[in-house]
């Protein structure tokens, strides 16, 4: 499996569960600080995992980014509270993981675009 089929699948595995959680838990309420934020974060992972790879990399780097941010402020406001929630933080986590695995692929494959390219000399007579 290469780097951008893992990346869809962890994405909708975070999109849809964090999507999912809004509904038992009211999450829909005006006052629901996490509800744009939510929202948006699963609109772009899932918009990532569907788009061809070539547009899916960059979106999904950034998407993953905002995840990590938005789920491991969720995380740290559960710890303020005296709760562990175990699959909040394995979601913070594997968006820090691929956010960064993609970003890494991301700057390699611009540094290889920018190297010269390796054309031996032609001899002249």
């Amino acid at each position: 499996m290469n780097l951008v089929t893992a990346s869809r699948i962890v994405a909708l595995l975070v999109s849809v569960p964090t999507f999912l959680y809004l509904f038992p838990n009211d999450g829909f309420r005006g006052d629901n600080l996490f509800l744009a934020p939510d929202l948006i974060l699963c609109a772009l992972l899932t918009l990532g995992a569907a788009l061809p790879a070539r547009h899916a990399v960059p979106l999904l780097t950034f998407a993953f980014g905002l995840s990590a941010g938005v789920i491991t402020t969720a995380v740290s406001s559960y710890a303020v509270g005296g709760e562990f929630a175990f699959l909040t933080f394995a979601a913070a986590l594997a968006s820090v993981v691929m956010a960064w695995l993609l970003a890494r692929r991301g700057a390699a494959a611009t540094a290889a675009a920018r190297r010269p390219l390796d054309i031996p000399p032609v001899p002249v007579p």
